[in-house]
C-alpha cells in the first residue's frame, strides 16, 4: 500500500510540475456554476498592421474594465509580419508575465497557429460567442486570437469580455486537457 501511495504522490508531483491539474483533484464536479468571473489581472495582447485598429481600440475597452495590459505591438499600421507579434504575446503568457494573451490579425488563424507551436499555449481562434465560451469552458485555453477586420468592435468587445470572465469547467474536460498536454510534451 505504501509503495502506491508513494507512485500515486510522485504522479501528482508530476502533473503538478508539468501543469496537468486533474491528478490533484478527486471527485470533481462534471460542472462549475456557469460565467462565473475568472480571475485574470494581467493581459498580453499584439496585432500585425490588419489588426492594430481593433487592437488600440480593445486596448482601452481593456482598461476601463480594470485589466491591466501589456502591448507587444505593432505600434502602427505598416505592414508587419503576424508571426513575430503572436510569439511575443504567446511568450508573455507562458513565462507567466500575464495570465492570459489576445493575438489580432487579419483572420486570426496565422497567428493561432504560431501560438500553438509554444509549449503550454491553448490558443484558440474563435469567431463567435459559442466558441468564445467552449475555448474556455472545455479547452481552457490561456491565449485568443482573432480577425480583427471580421469583426465589428461591439463584437469584438463583447467576445473578449465573455472570454476573459468564462472560467474552466474541469470536470470531464481535465482527461482531454490532459492529453492535449501530453502530446505536447511528447512532439513540441
Amino acid at each position: 500500500m505504501m509503495k502506491k501511495d508513494s507512485e500515486n504522490s510522485i504522479r501528482i508531483l508530476n502533473n503538478v510540475v508539468n501543469g496537468l491539474y486533474s491528478s490533484t483533484v478527486t471527485n470533481q464536479p462534471d460542472t462549475l456554476p456557469l460565467n462565473t468571473k475568472d480571475k485574470v489581472l494581467r493581459i498580453a495582447i499584439g496585432s500585425d498592421h490588419g489588426g492594430f485598429e481593433s487592437k488600440e481600440k480593445l486596448i482601452v475597452f481593456l482598461k476601463e474594465l480594470g485589466y491591466r495590459v501589456t502591448d507587444v505591438g505593432t505600434y502602427n499600421t505598416e505592414s508587419v509580419d503576424y508571426p513575430d507579434f503572436a510569439l511575443k504575446v504567446a511568450l508573455k503568457v507562458k513565462n507567466g508575465d500575464c495570465e492570459r494573451g489576445i493575438m489580432i490579425d487579419g483572420a486570426g488563424i496565422g497567428s493561432c497557429m504560431v501560438c500553438n507551436k509554444v509549449r503550454g499555449i491553448r490558443a484558440a481562434m474563435c469567431y463567435d460567442l459559442k466558441t468564445i465560451v467552449n475555448s474556455r469552458e472545455h479547452n481552457d485555453a490561456n491565449l485568443l486570437t482573432l480577425g480583427g477586420p471580421l469583426h465589428s468592435i461591439e463584437q469584438i468587445y463583447e467576445m473578449v469580455k465573455v472570454w476573459l470572465e468564462t472560467r474552466f469547467a474541469g470536470g470531464r474536460h481535465w482527461k482531454r486537457i490532459n492529453k492535449m498536454m501530453e502530446v505536447e510534451k511528447k512532439y513540441l
